[in-house]
């Protein structure tokens, strides 16, 4: 486990396996409990990877990458594929190489190497550059108060003066109909308008639009018009470059006013998000095709009025709770999904992504729109207001250039390539399976499964992917030892940069087959204890979304127990004896806080949140979804530097502040003794510069999370027995509660819980490890 000691654990290639060795037959991977899973950061910024200026050599057989683990013969010229054996020639321009003069591709420590493809030129116009800029398209939900209103126009603002000057920029408003905002004629301002109550197809929208029969001329003339400035024709009405539009839009935004179609009392206003995003998508699709395109939805509240409808506008019947979708009880949820599915499939046709802000003091329908962010690879963030920082913070993050930026990118595909025996299952996050099946496919399908390559229209520096694996049925080879002692996956992912370059990564890893019947030790050292964590909390995540009636505790719980007595060392039905080795200490923790998480208790989130939340695990690296699992805690008091706490009740005390950072919100606890300094002002006198320091410096370390994260977390400061202390209880492991308080330290707490403190929970694992 030595690289999981170092600070980057990714390392070079971004890459993080359950398994560090792999077990050699199917049965021996079934009997390992946790499945295969490689995790990947496809395009994660790293310093030493080197960007080469041609195009890569591929093997003609399997269509792999010369890598280096190619074995070459330098007097032939020729290499030796890795993963199918096929001897490929160089080409003339590589006739220079030798064991001393090597291409970039073929040094050992490049691992991941990236290419810059030129495009192709276009015949017709030599000087033609068909890289097109970035559209953004902004979707603005218009039914809500003047103050929510003001907020988010004045956040679209920022937005707009922050974007790339070459970035193309559209505009829909909408409540009860749609408005589409014709920006390229600025003397009026011209609207075209849709109702709200239908649904209405991408030709019917072109053909409203003016856009219809003619629109493959209109695409070229698009083209010709961003590179000649452009024209008044087509596509050109409605998204222009920021900079020649960014007045126009402001003017707009200025005049914009809430929605002012009557509301009867006692309803819901008309809000037809539906058809809203519906247009966006069609007009989107007016543009040349391969444009890196994103619908940034604002949306303030739940669809009513026509496709999408979450809720009726009968303000007495309450939005869908997790209860009312386990009894079938949501008439309006599957005819929602089913719409969002099918705008998910036109998007991904046309390479575009659906990013959605959602800011509502109750849902809004991320439940069902989740489908469509999820398969176009789109950020989502929820927040209680278009005025709290959660919004504000992401949002301006999302346009922000430099280091702290995003990175956004477009269009990318995941190519994976693999030694024989080995076979995909599928994939876990932001992308849609491409239905691209060959001999390394398997039988069985975990989420998006039945292909060898991925379709990620937005894809981001921190954007990360499960992929999971299973061993062939057929029997292990004869050659233990020789040559075929490797196996190796390779991951191809081709995407746009943000200035439009066609840009493709290649990490090529290795790793061993091992015996695992003849000893375990070696598959035990290879171990990922917190990547099999996450790996887990995805699968289980999915698994209560696809198969009704899933009792995740009870998997979980099972799948432990199977853990436990397969690499356990005990005598049978002694559960005092039962020791597990420290490659596998960690694991069982982090099961206990997986089976308390807002990914497997629904009981006080709305199914809005727990979407939002698993959203996020399944895309964030392991290091943030660990952190969202098992939050970190430290500990600030008088007698000692800040260090990292246990997470349970037992650290809470009168004389420390504890910092909970739970991914989704960051936690700064006073104990009781603080607080009453805190409040007698003891701060701001001068002998007492020493507590001043105390109380500054979490929130100093606070305010380094908020902004490097993305969404930005939710800053909550509190006090012991303060109402909102209920953030860090609800984290912590609750040793001493209401009938058990004999944990109980002087100025600690207690929690009022009925759940399993972790030592029970270790018991009772140990008693049914060691069983016979």
């Amino acid at each position: 486990m030595s690289e999981m000691a170092n600070t980057d654990p990714e390392g070079i290639d971004a890459v993080r396996m359950t398994w560090n060795v792999w077990p050699r037959t199917k049965l021996e991977a079934s009997a390992c409990v946790i499945p295969l899973a490689v995790v990947i950061a496809p395009i994660r910024h790293h310093p030493d990877i080197p960007t080469l200026p041609y195009a890569p050599l591929r093997c003609k057989s399997c269509a792999a990458v010369l890598n280096a683990f190619a074995r070459v013969d330098f007097a032939a010229k020729i290499w030796i594929c890795p993963f199918c054996y096929q001897r490929n020639h160089f080409p003339p321009h590589y006739a220079m190489i030798s064991e001393t003069n090597l291409p970039c591709e073929l040094y050992p420590q490049f691992t991941t190497v990236q290419y810059s493809l030129q495009p192709t030129p276009d015949p017709n116009n030599p000087s033609a550059h068909p890289q097109l800029p970035p559209v953004f398209v902004f979707v603005l939900d218009t039914c809500m108060v003047e103050e929510e209103l003001d907020f988010v126009k004045s956040a679209m603002k920022q937005a707009l003066g922050l974007l790339p000057e070459h970035a193309l920029v559209g505009f829909v408003s909408y409540g009860t109909q749609v408005h589409v905002h014709e920006l390229g004629f600025s003397d009026i301002s011209k609207v075209y308008v849709f109702r709200g109550n239908k649904e209405i197809s991408k030709e019917q929208v072109l053909e409203q639009l003016g856009l219809g029969p003619a629109g493959r001329r209109t695409a070229a003339g698009f083209r010709k018009g961003i590179q000649n400035g452009y024209s008044n024709s087509g596509i050109n009405r409605f998204v222009l470059p920021a900079s020649d539009c960014e007045f126009t839009l402001n003017s707009m935004l200025d005049e914009l006013q809430t929605d002012q179609w009557p509301v009867q009392p006692g309803n819901r206003v008309s809000r037809c998000t539906g058809v809203a995003l519906s247009v966006a998508s069609g007009l989107l699709g007016a543009c040349t095709p391969g444009t890196g395109a994103r619908i940034v939805a604002l949306v303030g509240g739940p669809c009513t009025e026509g496709p999408g409808t979450i809720v009726s506008k009968d303000l007495s019947e309450p939005v869908r709770s997790h209860k009312d979708l386990d009894k079938d009880a949501a008439p309006y949820f599957r005819k929602a999904v089913r719409f969002y599915d099918s705008l998910a499939e036109q998007l991904v046709n046309q390479g575009h992504v659906l990013d959605l802000f959602a800011s509502a003091l109750d849902q809004v329908g991320v439940a069902e729109m989740k489908v469509a962010v999820e398969r176009t690879g789109g950020l989502v963030v929820l927040a209680e207001s278009f005025g709290h920082s959660v919004f504000k913070g992401s949002f301006r993050c999302m346009f922000k250039d430099g280091e702290q930026s995003l990175g956004l990118c477009f269009n990318g595909m995941l190519e994976v390539n693999c030694s024989k025996d080995i076979k995909i299952q599928g994939a876990i996050g932001p992308c849609t399976s491409l239905e691209k099946t060959g001999t390394n496919v398997s039988d069985t399908i975990i989420g998006e499964g039945n292909t060898t390559t991925w379709k990620m229209c937005g894809l981001n520096r921190s954007t990360c992917l499960s992929v999971l694996f299973d061993i062939s049925a057929t029997e292990r080879s004869n050659d233990p030892g020789g040559a075929n002692s490797q196996l190796y996956l390779q991951f191809l992912t081709s995407y746009q940069d943000p200035q439009g370059k066609t840009m493709l990564r290649v990490t090529t890893v290795t790793r061993r087959w091992v015996e695992s019947a003849v000893g375990t030790e070696e598959l035990v050292q290879g171990f990922d204890q917190e990547t099999a964590a996450v790996v887990m909390a995805r699968i289980t995540s999915l698994k209560m979304e696809m198969e009704e009636g899933f009792d995740a505790t009870r998997w979980l719980d099972r799948s432990l127990i199977r853990l436990c007595s397969k690499f356990g060392e005990y005598s049978k039905d002694d559960p005092s004896s039962f020791t597990l080795n420290s490659c596998f200490s960690l694991f069982p923790q982090f099961m206990f806080n997986l089976r308390r998480s807002q990914f497997i208790q629904v009981f006080n989130n709305s199914p809005d949140e727990t979407a939002y939340f698993r959203t996020l695990l399944n895309r964030e690296n392991i290091t943030n979804a660990a952190v969202m699992i098992q939050p970190s805690l430290i500990s600030y008091s008088f007698d000692s530097l800040p260090q990292p706490a246990l997470l349970d009740v037992a650290s809470i005390s009168a004389d420390r502040i504890l910092l909970l950072d739970a991914y989704f919100s960051v936690v700064i606890f006073h104990g009781m003794t603080i607080a009453q300094w805190r409040n007698m002002g003891y701060q701001h006198q001068p002998e007492h510069q020493a507590f001043a320091q105390l109380l500054q410096a979490p929130h100093v370390y606070a305010e380094m999370i908020i902004q490097e994260r993305f969404p930005v977390p939710r800053l909550v400061v509190c006090d012991q027995h303060g109402s909102q202390a209920r953030f860090l209880l609800a984290k912590l492991n609750p040793s001493a509660t209401y009938s058990n308080p004999i944990n109980m330290a002087t100025g600690s707490d207690v929690i009022f819980t009925d759940d399993v403190s972790l030592q029970i929970f270790f018991e009772h694992l140990q008693k049914l490890a060691v069983q016979s």
